[in-house]
């Protein structure tokens, strides 16, 4: 019986989709032969940690602003998590990021918002 409820929720799932009308789709707006170009933008951020403390640096060799924010996951559950103010990286710029933990860090990321020219 449970097999029945899967294979009927996939078969409908499958008939939605295909039924949904050609502008819908995420290809409609391209024309044949042609490919849309994502516009170049975001900062190349390299992030080094040694012991509790990470350093990001991110330099954007793009024309429009990148807004970038460090986050630290850190490893003990009592430890606080911590996210850095946002930093405008204009065109041709190269930001430092810090932050830390008390004990050992268990991830970083960097996070981009594109604030336009």
């Amino acid at each position: 019986m449970r097999l029945y409820r899967c294979v009927a929720s996939v078969t409908v799932a499958v008939a939605l989709v295909l039924s949904a009308p050609y502008d819908a789709l995420p290809y409609a707006g391209v024309a044949a032969g042609e490919t849309e170009e994502p516009p170049l933008f975001g900062a190349e951020c390299r992030t080094g940690v040694e012991g509790s403390h990470v350093v990001a640096h991110c330099h954007n060799p793009y024309v429009d602003i990148d807004r970038v924010r460090l986050h630290i996951e850190c490893d003990r559950w009592w430890d606080l998590d911590t996210d850095s103010a946002p930093v405008d990286t204009e065109p041709a710029m190269t930001v430092r990021l810090t932050g830390r933990c008390w004990m050992e860090v268990r991830s970083v990321w960097i996070s981009h918002q594109n604030r336009g020219s």
